[in-house]
């Protein structure tokens, strides 16, 4: 294994909460609370209530399903159904600079493990931001294919290190962990997305399945290969894998402050062009009915998500054409606003085929760097607007508000919980270094829950 994987196994294994600088901890906390909401308007989704509802019954006990009537199952199971959750709804941060959506594919698994293993808050925490950190690292140095969508790949790595070091296992012990987590990767397809196939969600699921899995095995005496990460990242699952630079800025720089956060329920890429129509709008005001047009020039990967009738709720989440007309038919591409009734809604179905999108290869130049996009809307009488961004909110460079998260979760999470839980629970991952288990979040769940 190379030296320098084993470093940051090292760093998984070793790092303790108090040398994570506070303001990366309050960072923490806010990924953590996001991610949280996300997963729990995200057990609402058939598929996935019907996914639980055959495999929670039978699957043993020790960790909390993060659902209404908060079911307790094993560990894998648990982690698996959160993740799956956590992806259903295209509400979850992510990795700025590189792909992956990192949170989401290292907390179901982190709560499921440290609660079976009576972790505190500050551990279930550490083990967030090192897990984490780790993701963001492989992730610098692994090429992925080209229509490989990442969740599955390097961050189930990383949940599986965090696992591991939740299970109490040393530095050789999370290097093992990860070796033998290489045998469980995924190679999940962007395709799934826009054809709105949803098993594409399952690779998410599984990443919090390894944290379990993973450390068990090594625990029990399996033994991997000594290059097993350089080989499934550089050969099998990738098309490539460097580790030169995987230790920069390492202790000084943290990979979950690098994060973007979104508040548009659909795919990243899209974003930039939805905050210039935002603009454009709040220049024109135009009522539906007075859009002749709106054309959109982006980069390439953003432009490919230009289906004007996507074929149902998961597809839609992928469509420029549909989350735009949705911007101007409800006025924002929230939770609530891309829900499954706008894809009846003949005023937004009308508009999709409104929506004009090219790539524009000088902004394709720019990417990852920056994402651009501009945005001109024509009206019927004649007047037009144009707004263009070099990204879109949300990131390090052009964050949210603290204030606009934490009302964001509030949304997510008020849909299973009553309005005082909804506080309660808001409060607690304020609290969570005060946490002596994951029961005092658990317990508030329970206590709070809709019926």
């Amino acid at each position: 294994m190379a030296q320098e994987i084993e470093t940051l196994a090292s760093f998984v294994a070793d790092t303790q909460l108090e040398n994570v600088p506070a303001a990366v901890r309050e960072h923490a906390k806010i990924v953590l609370l996001d991610t949280l909401g996300v997963i729990l308007a995200g057990h609402q989704r058939p598929e996935v209530a019907g996914l639980r509802e055959r495999l929670a019954p039978s699957s043993g006990s020790g960790a909390t399903i993060y659902a209404k009537g908060w079911p307790v199952s094993d560990p894998r199971t648990a982690a698996l159904l959160n993740g799956i959750a956590g992806r259903a709804i295209e509400l979850c941060e992510g990795l700025r600079l590189v792909s992956g959506q990192a949170a989401m594919q290292v907390l179901p698994g982190v709560l499921a493990v440290g609660e079976t293993a009576g972790s505190s808050g500050r551990e279930i925490l550490a083990a967030l931001i090192l897990g984490y950190e780790l993701a963001g690292r492989l992730a610098t140095g692994f090429t992925p294919r080209p229509l490989a969508h990442q969740n599955g790949q390097v961050s189930l790595l990383a949940a599986a290190a965090a696992g591991a070091r939740l299970k109490g296992l040393d530095a050789a012990g999370v290097s093992l962990a990860m070796r033998v987590a290489t045998t469980l990767v995924l190679t999940p397809s962007y395709t799934n997305a826009v054809a709105g196939a949803t098993a594409l969600n399952v690779a998410g699921g599984m990443s919090g399945f390894a944290a379990s899995l993973a450390p068990e095995l090594a625990l029990a005496g399996f033994a991997a290969q000594e290059d097993a990460v350089e080989e499934a990242l550089g050969q099998l699952v990738g098309g490539g894998f460097e580790t030169d630079r995987l230790l920069d800025g390492l202790g000084s720089e943290w990979q979950i402050t690098r994060n973007y956060f979104r508040l548009y329920a659909c795919c990243n890429p899209i974003h930039p062009a939805l905050d210039c129509l935002a603009a454009v709008l709040a220049e024109l005001k135009p009522r539906p009915e007075e859009v002749a047009r709106i054309d959109v020039a982006t980069y390439r990967f953003a432009s490919v998500m230009r289906n004007p009738d996507p074929p149902n709720y998961f597809a839609s989440k992928y469509s420029l054409p549909h989350a735009a007309a949705a911007m101007v038919a409800r006025g924002n591409a929230g939770y609530a606003a891309l829900d499954d009734s706008a894809l009846a809604d003949p005023v937004i179905a009308a508009l999709r085929h409104r929506v004009h999108i090219a790539e524009d290869p000088a902004m394709s130049a720019l990417v990852p760097h920056l994402r651009p996009a501009r945005v001109t809307v024509t009206l019927t009488d004649g007047r037009s607007a144009t707004h263009s961004r070099d990204s879109h909110r949300g990131d390090y460079s052009d964050p949210f508000s603290e204030a606009e998260l934490r009302e964001k979760f509030r949304e997510l999470a008020g849909v299973v919980l009553l309005p005082v839980g909804v506080a309660a629970v808001e409060r607690a991952v304020d609290d969570i270094e005060e946490w002596p288990d994951v029961g005092d979040l658990t317990g508030l769940l329970r206590r709070y829950g809709r019926s």
